[in-house]
Protein backbone atom coordinates (compact mmCIF):
# COMPACT_ATOMS: atom_id res chain seq x y z
CA UNK A 1 0.00 0.00 0.00
CA UNK A 2 1.17 3.76 -0.74
CA UNK A 3 2.02 5.83 1.86
CA UNK A 4 2.49 9.45 1.80
CA UNK A 5 3.39 12.56 3.83
CA UNK A 6 0.92 15.16 3.25
CA UNK A 7 0.08 18.82 4.44
CA UNK A 8 -3.61 18.53 4.40
CA UNK A 9 -5.52 17.84 7.73
CA UNK A 10 -6.50 14.27 7.81
CA UNK A 11 -9.74 13.15 9.48
CA UNK A 12 -12.53 11.09 8.18
CA UNK A 13 -15.27 14.24 8.01
CA UNK A 14 -12.86 16.06 5.56
CA UNK A 15 -12.95 15.72 1.82
CA UNK A 16 -9.25 15.43 0.69
CA UNK A 17 -7.93 16.27 -2.53
CA UNK A 18 -3.98 15.78 -3.45
CA UNK A 19 -2.39 17.85 -5.78
CA UNK A 20 -0.37 17.41 -8.66
CA UNK A 21 3.22 16.22 -7.32
CA UNK A 22 1.23 13.44 -5.53
CA UNK A 23 -1.43 12.63 -8.51
CA UNK A 24 1.77 12.52 -10.71
CA UNK A 25 3.51 10.50 -8.34
CA UNK A 26 0.62 7.67 -7.55
CA UNK A 27 -0.45 7.65 -11.20
CA UNK A 28 2.42 7.74 -13.88
CA UNK A 29 5.06 6.21 -10.76
CA UNK A 30 2.93 3.92 -8.83
CA UNK A 31 0.08 3.18 -11.62
CA UNK A 32 -3.07 3.72 -8.47
CA UNK A 33 -5.81 3.75 -10.01
CA UNK A 34 -9.53 4.55 -8.16
CA UNK A 35 -10.40 2.11 -5.66
CA UNK A 36 -6.34 1.57 -4.19
CA UNK A 37 -6.09 2.41 -0.83
CA UNK A 38 -3.38 4.83 0.53
CA UNK A 39 -1.87 5.17 3.59
CA UNK A 40 -1.65 8.89 4.57
CA UNK A 41 0.16 10.93 7.14
CA UNK A 42 1.10 14.75 8.36
CA UNK A 43 3.04 14.95 11.37
CA UNK A 44 -0.39 15.74 13.44
CA UNK A 45 -3.38 13.76 13.22
CA UNK A 46 -1.77 10.24 12.89
CA UNK A 47 -2.10 7.99 10.28
CA UNK A 48 -4.90 7.08 8.25
CA UNK A 49 -6.04 4.35 5.78
CA UNK A 50 -7.91 6.00 2.75
CA UNK A 51 -9.41 4.98 -0.56
CA UNK A 52 -8.77 6.74 -4.43
CA UNK A 53 -11.75 8.04 -5.50
CA UNK A 54 -10.11 9.48 -8.31
CA UNK A 55 -6.71 9.31 -10.16
CA UNK A 56 -5.80 12.11 -12.74
CA UNK A 57 -2.99 13.94 -13.95
CA UNK A 58 -3.08 16.81 -11.51
CA UNK A 59 -4.83 15.98 -9.08
CA UNK A 60 -6.14 12.60 -6.47
CA UNK A 61 -9.37 12.67 -4.34
CA UNK A 62 -9.28 10.79 -1.33
CA UNK A 63 -12.07 9.00 1.26
CA UNK A 64 -10.66 8.80 4.04
CA UNK A 65 -11.73 5.76 5.66
CA UNK A 66 -10.30 4.99 9.09
CA UNK A 67 -6.89 6.08 11.69
CA UNK A 68 -4.72 3.20 11.83
CA UNK A 69 -2.57 4.91 14.28
CA UNK A 70 -2.92 7.85 16.26
CA UNK A 71 -0.35 10.35 16.75
CA UNK A 72 2.23 9.67 19.29
CA UNK A 73 5.10 11.56 20.82
CA UNK A 74 8.68 11.11 19.14
CA UNK A 75 11.80 11.82 20.31
CA UNK A 76 12.97 15.86 20.92
CA UNK A 77 16.27 14.71 19.12
CA UNK A 78 18.39 17.26 17.09
CA UNK A 79 21.61 16.37 14.80
CA UNK A 80 23.62 19.20 14.25
CA UNK A 81 25.63 18.35 11.21
CA UNK A 82 28.39 19.85 9.01
CA UNK A 83 27.74 20.22 5.18
CA UNK A 84 29.74 17.53 3.34
CA UNK A 85 29.38 16.35 -0.18
CA UNK A 86 26.38 15.98 -2.15
CA UNK A 87 25.54 12.51 -2.04
CA UNK A 88 27.11 12.27 1.54
CA UNK A 89 24.54 15.15 3.05
CA UNK A 90 21.77 13.50 1.38
CA UNK A 91 22.64 10.06 3.04
CA UNK A 92 22.71 11.89 6.38
CA UNK A 93 19.38 13.25 6.24
CA UNK A 94 17.80 9.94 4.58
CA UNK A 95 19.16 8.29 7.61
CA UNK A 96 18.44 10.97 10.55
CA UNK A 97 14.52 10.32 9.17
CA UNK A 98 15.52 6.73 10.11
CA UNK A 99 16.97 6.61 12.89
CA UNK A 100 14.62 9.20 14.52
CA UNK A 101 16.00 12.86 14.30
CA UNK A 102 13.56 15.20 15.07
CA UNK A 103 15.69 18.15 12.99
CA UNK A 104 18.44 17.96 11.20
CA UNK A 105 20.50 21.74 11.36
CA UNK A 106 23.54 21.88 8.96
CA UNK A 107 26.43 24.38 10.70
CA UNK A 108 29.55 25.58 9.29
CA UNK A 109 32.50 25.27 11.09
CA UNK A 110 36.18 26.34 10.68
CA UNK A 111 36.98 23.23 8.38
CA UNK A 112 33.61 22.71 6.81
CA UNK A 113 34.32 22.38 2.96
CA UNK A 114 31.04 23.08 1.38
CA UNK A 115 29.50 26.45 1.94
CA UNK A 116 26.14 26.02 0.51
CA UNK A 117 23.24 23.79 1.37
CA UNK A 118 20.04 22.64 -0.62
CA UNK A 119 17.75 22.42 2.34
CA UNK A 120 14.59 21.98 -0.31
CA UNK A 121 16.00 18.86 -1.52
CA UNK A 122 17.27 17.65 1.90
CA UNK A 123 13.81 17.71 2.85
CA UNK A 124 12.71 15.73 0.17
CA UNK A 125 15.00 13.35 1.03
CA UNK A 126 13.38 13.12 4.79
CA UNK A 127 9.87 12.56 3.41
CA UNK A 128 10.49 9.75 1.49
CA UNK A 129 12.15 7.74 3.97
CA UNK A 130 9.69 8.90 6.44
CA UNK A 131 7.34 7.39 3.90
CA UNK A 132 9.82 4.29 4.39
CA UNK A 133 9.81 3.82 7.74
CA UNK A 134 6.51 4.49 8.60
CA UNK A 135 7.28 7.17 11.21
CA UNK A 136 4.58 9.45 11.88
CA UNK A 137 6.44 13.13 11.55
CA UNK A 138 9.22 14.44 9.02
CA UNK A 139 12.26 15.87 10.55
CA UNK A 140 12.61 19.51 10.05
CA UNK A 141 15.72 20.92 8.57
CA UNK A 142 16.67 24.49 10.29
CA UNK A 143 18.23 27.26 8.13
CA UNK A 144 22.03 26.80 7.99
CA UNK A 145 24.24 28.81 10.48
CA UNK A 146 27.47 29.39 11.73
CA UNK A 147 28.54 27.04 14.58
CA UNK A 148 29.45 30.03 16.71
CA UNK A 149 26.21 31.61 15.95
CA UNK A 150 24.22 28.32 16.37
CA UNK A 151 25.94 27.80 20.06
CA UNK A 152 25.25 31.74 20.99
CA UNK A 153 21.32 31.02 21.03
CA UNK A 154 21.76 27.61 22.54
CA UNK A 155 18.39 26.88 25.01
CA UNK A 156 20.47 25.20 28.26
CA UNK A 157 17.62 22.57 28.38
CA UNK A 158 19.14 20.94 25.67
CA UNK A 159 21.79 18.64 26.11
CA UNK A 160 24.47 18.76 23.48
CA UNK A 161 27.03 15.50 22.16
CA UNK A 162 29.36 16.80 20.27
CA UNK A 163 31.31 13.81 18.08
CA UNK A 164 34.71 14.02 19.85
CA UNK A 165 37.34 12.41 17.60
CA UNK A 166 40.38 13.62 19.49
CA UNK A 167 39.37 11.09 22.00
CA UNK A 168 38.48 12.58 25.08
CA UNK A 169 35.32 12.17 25.32
CA UNK A 170 33.52 9.37 27.13
CA UNK A 171 31.28 6.20 25.12
CA UNK A 172 28.57 8.35 23.83
CA UNK A 173 26.16 5.21 25.25
CA UNK A 174 27.93 5.56 28.60
CA UNK A 175 26.87 9.23 28.36
CA UNK A 176 23.21 8.86 27.64
CA UNK A 177 22.95 6.53 29.98
CA UNK A 178 23.89 9.22 32.57
CA UNK A 179 21.87 12.06 31.28
CA UNK A 180 18.66 12.68 32.76
CA UNK A 181 15.21 12.36 29.78
CA UNK A 182 14.99 15.57 28.07
CA UNK A 183 15.64 17.35 24.44
CA UNK A 184 18.81 16.25 23.07
CA UNK A 185 21.12 16.63 20.45
CA UNK A 186 24.58 15.27 18.45
CA UNK A 187 26.77 17.62 16.78
CA UNK A 188 29.22 16.01 14.31
CA UNK A 189 32.25 18.30 12.70
CA UNK A 190 33.40 18.37 9.13
CA UNK A 191 35.76 15.68 7.33
CA UNK A 192 38.63 17.60 8.66
CA UNK A 193 37.17 17.24 12.17
CA UNK A 194 36.56 20.25 14.64
CA UNK A 195 39.03 23.10 14.82
CA UNK A 196 41.50 23.66 18.14
CA UNK A 197 39.32 26.72 18.81
CA UNK A 198 36.21 25.19 18.61
CA UNK A 199 36.73 22.27 21.06
CA UNK A 200 38.04 24.42 23.44
CA UNK A 201 34.53 26.36 22.87
CA UNK A 202 32.52 23.26 23.25
CA UNK A 203 34.38 22.43 26.20
CA UNK A 204 33.59 25.50 27.87
CA UNK A 205 29.68 25.35 27.49
CA UNK A 206 27.64 24.05 30.58
CA UNK A 207 25.33 22.30 28.50
CA UNK A 208 27.98 20.73 25.92
CA UNK A 209 29.42 17.49 26.64
CA UNK A 210 32.84 15.45 24.43
CA UNK A 211 31.52 11.97 23.25
CA UNK A 212 33.52 8.94 21.22
CA UNK A 213 32.50 6.82 19.29
CA UNK A 214 35.20 4.25 19.27
CA UNK A 215 39.26 3.83 18.70
CA UNK A 216 38.71 4.66 14.70
CA UNK A 217 38.27 7.79 13.09
CA UNK A 218 35.02 7.39 10.97
CA UNK A 219 33.82 9.23 7.79
CA UNK A 220 31.62 12.47 9.02
CA UNK A 221 28.71 10.51 7.62
CA UNK A 222 29.58 7.49 9.13
CA UNK A 223 29.79 9.04 12.30
CA UNK A 224 26.63 10.87 12.18
CA UNK A 225 24.55 7.67 11.67
CA UNK A 226 26.10 5.80 13.64
CA UNK A 227 25.49 7.87 16.57
CA UNK A 228 21.78 8.61 16.35
CA UNK A 229 22.06 4.46 16.16
CA UNK A 230 23.50 4.89 19.33
CA UNK A 231 21.01 7.60 20.72
CA UNK A 232 17.90 5.21 19.13
CA UNK A 233 19.31 1.91 20.68
CA UNK A 234 19.85 3.90 24.22
CA UNK A 235 17.24 6.37 24.62
CA UNK A 236 14.61 5.63 21.19
CA UNK A 237 10.73 5.75 20.51
CA UNK A 238 10.17 1.83 21.31
CA UNK A 239 6.36 1.92 22.00
CA UNK A 240 5.16 1.94 18.55
CA UNK A 241 1.60 1.88 18.32
CA UNK A 242 0.10 -1.14 16.30
CA UNK A 243 -1.35 -0.25 12.81
CA UNK A 244 -5.28 -0.63 13.36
Amino acid sequence: MNRLYVSEDLDADLPLTLGKEHAHYLATVMRAKAGDQVLLFNGRDGEWRGKLEAVGKSAVTVELEAQTRPQAAEPDLWLLAAPIKKERIDLVAEKAAELGASALWPVFTRRTVMSRVNTERLGAHMVEAAEQCERLTVPAVMEPADLDKALAGWDGGRALLFLDESGGGAPLAQVLAELPAGPLAVLVGPEGGFAPEERVLLSTLPFARPVGLGPRILRAETAAIAALAIVQAVRGDWARAPRS
